[in-house]
């Protein structure tokens, strides 16, 4: 009977690991799962890893497939294979009537990463054996192997490295993954003689590079404390604050909670989930323009505290010309707020065909006139009066003017560099500005139904007007992403510019780019901060002064607090159908923050 309860408690405990819906159990369950994990992970051996191939680094050079012969939880370890990197899946079951597996190594040719996952029943059968042999002539080759290791003499001739755990359960399926791309380390060494080849303390050790995803518990959080986050995002939804909400928490480098609550909207009744795109609006700011500025400052190709008319032509012979870039990324350049530009559109600006003369994509049947920006928006951005100059004025304007410099300097658009140094190598998959380009309708999170300009339920086009009359890219607005890609940026810079094996920036970037830099108000350079008016309880009332981040107005926020080794994210689409307070009156975003970082000060006590 206690085995039975034990099986149970195994089995609830690990569908809330699978899901990420850590609230849906208890602490107890929750560390007994844990123990087992705990156990799985320790005895894991790397083997065949001369060559460091594990953990897997330069995603973005990597076009990896998954191939299962005859794991059962494939479905599971794919899942999280995918958490880190783009994963297409095959599995041998599919080609049952061949006696060798040719068709499957032919389906294979366009890929240079393979990820094979067998059992060690799977292993004494020769034709898998020969797929891998035949795979890793001309492919890197990484080989998963559940089970028994006495069946490891069937690889003494493969050179590829081989990741071995003597369970083929699902929990040890979440276990793997995460060493092959380095969310987990390991440095088990074989206890015994299984062949000439694979003898007594054989094994390597590796180092956690990425993050691991994981309970609660394995963060000293304890899962009863994180419950409140579930009734908080309820009472958004049930109060049409918003009608969908995903919540991510990563701590030290671990993703112990991600959950969607909700639904796309209040007529689609399709489920929020953790992986669906959402509108980033205000956090393009500090997720591709302030890294890029960043980056371009490292390498002295931009100078803070130059002019704006040394890298503007245009601005040269305007009052923005003396303005300082630091200025700008401070938001004190004296910039108007906000410049309305859809409300000065005639009819004849725009077409609801594309064609030469109306190029630019503002939504669906909706295209704008050719240079529209150039003619209309550039020159009223420019000779925008400068009114408030040294003082903290929040603008929008800001960014357009970062965008044109960085692109200046970098020779590149800003959403091509941003992708090409950033978020392929981090390994994001829906990072990126026109996801409507790379990715399924049904994938991407509504905003506004926009009954005043483009007439249309926006979804996938950036609900920011002035973005999407420049095609969707911009510096201020624009960006879509998934919460997982968020954390994984966000641990970036809480890593002081160290991810995946790899260093983005150095570590005084990122704290003289977060940390406050201005005299006359809470921000950093880019970065939004912890108000030190308290009475504000800015971003939250328990956010610790390090805290820096952003919001956006689509209804989403990401703070990290180095203090707490935290990654906040919050994502949602407040504006839909149409655009309401409700999400900043009922405190919803600072609210759940404040029951994480609750919950990481109580610890598991």
């Amino acid at each position: 009977m206690r085995k039975n309860n034990l099986a149970g408690i195994i089995a609830i405990s690990f569908l809330a690991l699978f899901t990420f819906t850590a609230c849906a159990q208890n602490h107890q369950q929750n560390e007994q799962t844990l123990t087992i994990l705990n156990t799985i992970e320790n005895n894991t051996v790397l083997l065949n890893n001369h060559e460091n191939i594990i953990p897997l680094l330069n995603l973005d050079k990597k076009n990896i497939a998954s191939v299962s012969l005859g794991l059962t939880s494939q479905t599971i370890f794919d899942s999280l294979l995918n958490k880190y990197a783009k994963i297409t899946s095959f599995s041998s079951a599919n080609y049952q009537n061949s006696a060798a597996l040719n068709d499957l190594e032919d389906d294979l040719k366009y890929y240079n990463t393979i990820i094979v996952s067998l059992t060690s029943t799977a292993a004494n059968e020769i034709r898998n054996i020969n797929l891998i042999k035949n795979l890793a002539n001309n492919k890197q080759v990484i080989v998963s192997l559940f089970g028994d290791g006495r069946t490891l003499p069937s690889f003494d001739e493969i050179k590829a490295p081989i990741i071995w755990t003597d369970q083929n359960t699902p929990l040890a399926a979440e276990i793997i993954p995460q060493v092959i791309f380095g969310g987990i380390g390991v440095s088990k060494k074989l206890t015994a003689n299984f062949s000439p080849k694979y003898t007594a303390n054989s094994g390597f050790t590796t180092l956690p590079i990425r993050l691991k995803y994981t309970l609660p518990e394995d963060a000293n959080v304890n899962t009863e404390n994180l419950k409140e986050i579930d009734k908080i995002a309820t009472e958004a939804i049930n109060a049409r604050a918003t009608p969908g909400v995903v919540v991510l928490v990563a701590k030290n480098g671990k993703v112990i909670f991600n959950k969607g609550y909700g639904t796309h909207t209040y007529d689609d009744r399709s489920p929020d989930k953790v992986n669906d795109i959402f509108d980033l609006a205000s956090v393009t700011k500090i997720a591709a323009t302030t890294p890029i500025v960043m980056r371009l400052f490292e390498e002295k190709k931009l100078k803070l505290d130059t002019n704006i008319g040394a890298y503007i032509p245009k601005a040269r012979a305007t009052a923005m010309n003396n303005i300082q870039v630091r200025e700008v990324m401070l938001h004190q350049a004296g910039f108007i707020p906000y410049i309305p530009f859809h409300d000065a559109i005639k009819p004849t600006d725009h077409s609801a065909d594309s064609s030469a003369a109306f190029p630019t994509k503002v939504a669906d049947g909706y295209y704008i006139r050719k240079d529209y920006f150039k003619d209309v928006m550039w020159p009223k951005m420019l000779n925008a009066p400068i009114k408030t100059r040294g003082k903290y004025v929040y603008s929008d304007i800001s960014m357009y003017v970062m965008k044109d410099i960085v692109e200046r300097i970098s020779g590149e658009p800003l959403n091509q560099y941003a992708s090409e140094n950033f978020y392929q190598p981090l390994g994001m998959q829906t990072a990126g500005f026109l996801p409507r380009n790379r990715f399924n309708k049904d994938q991407i999170i509504p905003t506004e139904n926009d009954t005043y300009f483009r007439k249309t339920l926006l979804t996938g086009y950036v609900h920011d007007q002035g973005a999407a009359l420049v095609g969707g890219v911009s510096g201020h607005a624009g960006l879509f992403a998934s919460s997982n890609d968020l954390a994984i940026l966000y641990q970036m810079l809480l890593n002081k510019g160290a991810y995946g094996g790899q260093q983005y920036f150095k570590p005084e970037t990122v704290d003289m780019f977060t940390q406050r830099q201005s005299p006359v108000s809470r921000r950093g350079l880019g970065f939004d901060r912890w108000d030190p008016d308290l009475t504000k309880k800015y971003p939250s009332e328990l956010a610790s002064s390090q805290t820096y981040g952003h919001t956006g107005y689509t209804g989403t926020c990401v703070w990290v607090d180095p203090s707490r080794g935290l990654v906040y994210i919050f994502l949602s689409n407040r504006v839909n159908p149409s655009v309401t307070d409700k999400l900043s009156t009922m405190k919803i975003r600072g609210r759940i923050e404040d029951v994480i970082n609750k919950a990481i000060d109580k610890g598991t006590k």
